[in-house]
């Protein structure tokens, strides 16, 4: 039996999980992320739970494939990160050598949002595929896009950024990033959000929405009660995602569509609003394209981050 471990590094814990070669889960744990004096302790904490499990387990080095990690910022091919403003880590420096040589064993590093994209392609709502676009809907919109199986990571690592496709010219307002008109804008929870204020400051129009805090789950909770200001929300979202993805289609004609991130809990009514846009104007050939939601939660990244190394130790 061969073993690897899955390591997703989030803002404040790190997610870990023991897995064998087939992909199945046999321990997950968590530890704190260590984010003070520029992050230097995330890497040698990681190691140290990683060589405790191994202990606990009675793992031998010669059984382990290695480690996959996932990082919030762009990874290059070679393992470059640069930056990880989240987890202060301010400089460019190759988290694959660092962390391989604090373990002794290979390590394969991605982007979080990209291997979570793997990770729903290998035991998610994409599984049997390997053309699949994956659209996590959070505080932001992350992405990622899989093509024959592999990550597209581009030149810069910053393939899969579909949060920042340009959606609307009129916007005032800056994203993030410092662009104006950014899907993230729109279609993440925030941006659910925003676009409820917006409408809901342009008429006096009863509707549940006014009744207590706006939120996404608010949102599509008043579509599902056919509350029509919301159902306007939902609309506007859906037209802004399904347009976008429409677009992607065009270029990477994906086998699957998987929705996951916080906004997805809203379910089936959610992906209503997003096909309906995506089949007015997507490309005739890419129409029929299925649209999923995410499986994983929040261990898509684990799953995600196993899979890589595995996939680089069967080459």
């Amino acid at each position: 039996m061969k073993y690897c471990f899955g390591i997703d590094v989030g803002g404040t814990t790190v997610k870990l999980g023991l897995f064998d070669e087939a992909g199945t889960v046999l321990d997950k744990w968590e530890i704190v992320t260590r984010t003070e004096n520029g992050g230097e302790n995330i890497l040698p904490d990681i190691a140290k739970a990683v060589k405790e499990k191994m202990a606990e387990k009675n793992i031998d080095a010669k059984e382990m494939l290695g480690a996959g990690i996932g990082v919030p910022g762009p990874v290059d091919g070679k393992g470059f990160i640069n930056k990880a403003v989240n987890l202060g880590w301010t400089e460019k420096f190759n988290v694959e050598e660092k962390l391989s040589g604090l373990l002794d064993m290979p390590v394969k590093a991605g982007n979080d949002a990209n291997v979570a994209a793997l990770g729903e392609m290998w035991k998610g709502g994409g599984a049997g595929c390997e053309n699949v676009v994956m659209v996590t809907l959070g505080t932001g919109v992350g992405g990622g896009i899989i093509i024959g199986g592999e990550i597209v990571t581009g030149a810069h690592g910053a393939g899969g950024e579909i949060g920042h496709i340009h959606v609307e010219d009129k916007e005032t307002d800056s994203c993030g990033c410092g662009n104006k008109g950014c899907l993230e804008q729109y279609a993440s929870a925030t941006g659910v959000v925003r676009l409820a204020k917006k409408i809901l400051a342009q008429t006096s129009q009863d509707s549940v929405l006014r009744d207590g805090e706006i939120s996404a789950k608010a949102v599509f909770d008043g579509v599902k009660a056919k509350d029509a200001l919301a159902m306007q929300v939902a609309e506007q979202f859906g037209k802004y995602l399904g347009t976008a993805l429409a677009n992607i289609s065009a270029i990477v004609d994906p086998e699957v569509f998987v929705i996951g991130g916080g906004v997805s809990k809203a379910g089936d009514v959610l992906l209503d609003y997003i096909k309906k846009y995506y089949t007015e104007t997507a490309f005739h050939g890419c129409r029929e394209t299925r649209f999923e939601l995410a499986t994983l939660g929040n261990d898509a990244g684990i799953y995600g981050t196993a899979k890589l190394i595995v996939s680089v130790q069967s080459h």
